[in-house]
């Protein structure tokens, strides 16, 4: 019997130039690009499947799919987070759930500055002008001597600072304590208090995991206190704001604008969300890990989980780390 492997979400067609695909020869491999909303619409896709790659967290595994797929034994999960797996379920039929280690995060933090520089410098305005005939018509804003607020100085806040710093921009943070303490050793401001933080922001860009202790952390109150030329960032998790408060803060004029990858349910299709619409939100479709080599990063984790399982020796912990 064949062992059969569905890879699912990968919209740009990665999976098959992964490095390590030669580790999965003689399995038969189904790879699917296209998105999806309702998870039930895949058990056709999924009905014969011993394995399931998941990419990232882009599809929900609920026990309703999970019961509908008779033959499954693994699910692959690429990076380290499963909270969108019913673990319980896979746990009553015996299918193994194996997760693989972090990605890189570098690309978020080029994700984050490329929508800075869009943003501020109005390109695509100006690109679809040009494209029909216009020439300039905005003026930009530089950002030497502008402050770049760093909601949490971890990994990613701290490659998006150290950039802004580059560009001479002066950092400050806000954050919990361990942040605080990273953010001083790094030899950058950190704001006398929260109200300060977002009230002297020229550039305030999020970079929080979105866990029970910060879902909605950043309030109405918090972006009402921004300035009217201020751009907000979001490049982590739409959960972090609450919701509904950033598309009636834009709506207000405070932040002036903001630029966003993620978005409370995805994938956002049919242009289905309000920031779309607005002309004071650069939205992108969750693209900041979305890079090739991040991609066969995560992927090869997930080939090496599935060869392992199919060999018999399912490894037991993640052991890959990001380079």
């Amino acid at each position: 019997m064949t062992f059969k492997i569905v890879v699912l979400d990968d919209y740009a067609g990665v999976f098959r130039t992964a490095p390590g695909i030669g580790l999965l020869d003689g399995c038969e491999i189904v790879v699917s690009r296209e998105p999806e909303t309702d998870p039930l619409r895949r058990v056709d896709l999924l009905a014969d499947a011993h394995a399931v790659i998941l990419t990232q967290q882009r599809s929900a595994f609920p026990r309703a799919l999970i019961e509908r797929l008779p033959h499954l034994r693994l699910v692959s999960q690429t990076g380290s987070r499963a909270f969108h797996i019913d673990l319980d379920a896979c746990a009553e039929r015996g299918v193994a759930v194996a997760v693989g280690g972090m990605g890189i995060t570098y690309p978020t933090a080029e994700l984050t500055w490329a929508l800075i520089l869009a943003a501020l410098r109005h390109l695509p305005h100006e690109v679809q002008r040009l494209k029909q005939g216009h020439w300039l018509s905005t003026a930009g804003t530089g950002l030497r001597g502008k402050c770049l607020g760093i909601y949490a100085c971890g990994k990613i806040g701290r490659q998006v600072a150290d950039i802004g710093r580059a560009f001479g921009m002066r950092v400050l943070c806000w954050g919990r304590g361990d942040s605080l303490v990273r953010a001083r050793e790094a030899g950058f401001d950190v704001a006398a208090d929260r109200a300060a933080f977002f009230a002297q922001s020229d550039v305030l860009s999020l970079h929080l995991p979105l866990v029970p202790g910060t879902q909605g952390i950043v309030t109405a109150e918090d972006l009402a206190g921004m300035k009217s030329t201020a751009l907000l960032v979001n490049t982590s998790r739409s959960g972090l704001i609450q919701p509904g408060a950033l598309v009636e803060a834009l709506k207000r004029g405070r932040p002036g604008f903001a630029a966003i990858d993620v978005y409370e349910s995805e994938p956002v299709l049919g242009a289905d969300h309000p920031l779309l619409s607005m002309d004071n939100a650069l939205c992108t479709p969750h693209l900041g890990y979305a890079t090739t080599e991040n991609l066969h990063h995560l992927y090869d984790g997930a080939i090496e989980q599935v060869h392992a399982f199919v060999q018999g020796r399912p490894i037991v912990a993640p052991r890959r780390e990001q380079p």
